[in-house]
C-alpha cells in the first residue's frame, strides 16, 4: 500500500498534503511514500551498576550501540534531488510537521543535525539495587518516489529520527508491559544477568 505524503497538485482524502519543494527535479510533484518504518532503537546502554545506599549518584557511562542519522539516497532519476523536501514531506506524513506550514519548523528536515549526547546529564537513585541506564530514539525509514508532470519519477530512501530519549531500570524489577525489540528490554539484556527479571518478557 501506497501512503501520499505531501502533494502539490492532488488530495487524497484526510491525508496530510502540503506543497513540494523539490524544484531541482521538477515543479507541483507530489512524494508517494511505502516501506516506512517507526521503532524505537537502542542507541546507548551503561553496564549494570549496584547501588548499596540511598542517594548514591549512578558513575557508570553510556556505551553507544547505535548513531542517530538523518540522510535521504536518491536511487533513480535526477541525483539532484531535495533532501529537505523529501524530509519535509516525511516529516508531514508521520506528524512531525504541519501540512499547512510552509515554513519548515522542525529538525527532522536537519540533514546536519546533531546526534543526541549519551552522557550530558546524571542520575542520582534514591534506592537500592541493580540499575542500568540506557538510551533511545524513535527512527523512522521509508522509500519514496516522487514524481510530476514534465520530469523523470525519483525514488530513494529517507532516514531521520522524531524522539530521543533515556531510561533507567532496575535489573531484579521486571519490565512492565514490555514487548520484544524494545530498548529498555534490549537494554536489559545487554547489561542485566540473563535471568534477572527485568531481561524477560
Amino acid at each position: 500500500m501506497i501512503l501520499t505524503g505531501t502533494a502539490a497538485c492532488t488530495s487524497d482524502g484526510d491525508r496530510p498534503t502540503a506543497k513540494a519543494t523539490a524544484d531541482i527535479v521538477c515543479e507541483g510533484g507530489a512524494y508517494s511514500w511505502f516501506n516506512v518504518d517507526k521503532r524505537d532503537v537502542l542507541t546507548g546502554v551503561a553496564d549494570k551498576e549496584k547501588i548499596g545506599k540511598k542517594g548514591a549518584r549512578l558513575t557508570h557511562k553510556l556505551a553507544p550501540l547505535h548513531t542517530a542519522r538523518t540522510a535521504v539516497t536518491f536511487e533513480k532519476g535526477s541525483r539532484e534531488g531535495d533532501a529537505k523536501a523529501a524530509l519535509r514531506s516525511l516529516a508531514v506524513l508521520i506528524g512531525e510537521a504541519n501540512a499547512d506550514d510552509d515554513a519548515v519548523s522542525t529538525e527532522f528536515t536537519n540533514v546536519h543535525r546533531s546526534v543526541p549526547d549519551l552522557n550530558s546529564g546524571s542520575i542520582t537513585i534514591d534506592d537500592v539495587g541493580t540499575f542500568v541506564q540506557y538510551a533511545w530514539v524513535k527512527q523512522v525509514t521509508a522509500d519514496f518516489r516522487y514524481t510530476c508532470q514534465d520530469g523523470k519519477p525519483v525514488t530513494g530512501r529517507a532516514t531521520g529520527w522524531a524522539i530521543d530519549g533515556s531510561g533507567l531500570l532496575e535489573c531484579s524489577t521486571p519490565i512492565k508491559n514490555v514487548k520484544e525489540g524494545q530498548p529498555a528490554l534490549a537494554a536489559a539484556r545487554l547489561s542485566c544477568d540473563p535471568d534477572a527479571p527485568a531481561a524477560k518478557t
